[in-house]
């Protein structure tokens, strides 16, 4: 088993509490409400929603994957950190023994936020990732944040 490691980080308008209230506690509500044409749904399948919880998401039809399951490692709204573990679905093909990754949101003094991802591939075997693969995940998890930024821009009473 291999491991691959990438790594992002972007500067947001958005406060450190409004994303990480947005993006991790409340990601079952507004992910799929602000990309409806992608996430059919987001639920906790097993657990609280907490650290040991199960999160599936279910695509919508014509999409590559049609679901994945998350294991949530850490939630923490203190540290606004958030870690969690793709385990199962067709993300991972015959490719991965599971995705892990690290999200932290740092307050900037303007107000806004840092945002930092941290995605560790676990691959089957001898796999070996392409440059390409790595950049398309993280711009597919990037995206979405940014649709979320977006939204919350333009609705600066959500989660204040």
């Amino acid at each position: 088993m291999g491991v691959y490691r990438d790594e992002a980080e972007y500067s947001s308008e958005i406060s450190a509490p409004r994303s990480f209230k947005a993006l991790v506690s409340d990601a079952q509500n507004i992910v799929p409400k602000l990309l409806p044409q992608v996430v059919k749904s987001i639920q906790v399948i097993h657990g609280d929603g907490g650290p040991g919880s199960i999160r599936e998401i279910l695509f919508t039809e014509g999409e590559k994957v049609k679901s994945v399951k998350n294991i949530i490692d850490e939630m923490n709204e203190e540290a606004m950190t958030f870690r969690y573990t793709t385990v199962e679905g067709d993300i991972l093909e015959d490719k991965f023994e599971s995705i892990a990754y690290e999200i932290k949101f740092e307050a900037k003094p303007d107000g806004g936020s840092n945002n930092k991802i941290n995605i560790n591939y676990n691959t089957k075997g001898d796999y070996e990732m392409s440059e390409d693969e790595i950049k398309r995940g993280k711009e597919m998890t990037l995206g979405i944040y940014k649709v979320v930024e977006a939204d919350l821009l333009q609705n600066p009473h959500v989660y204040a």
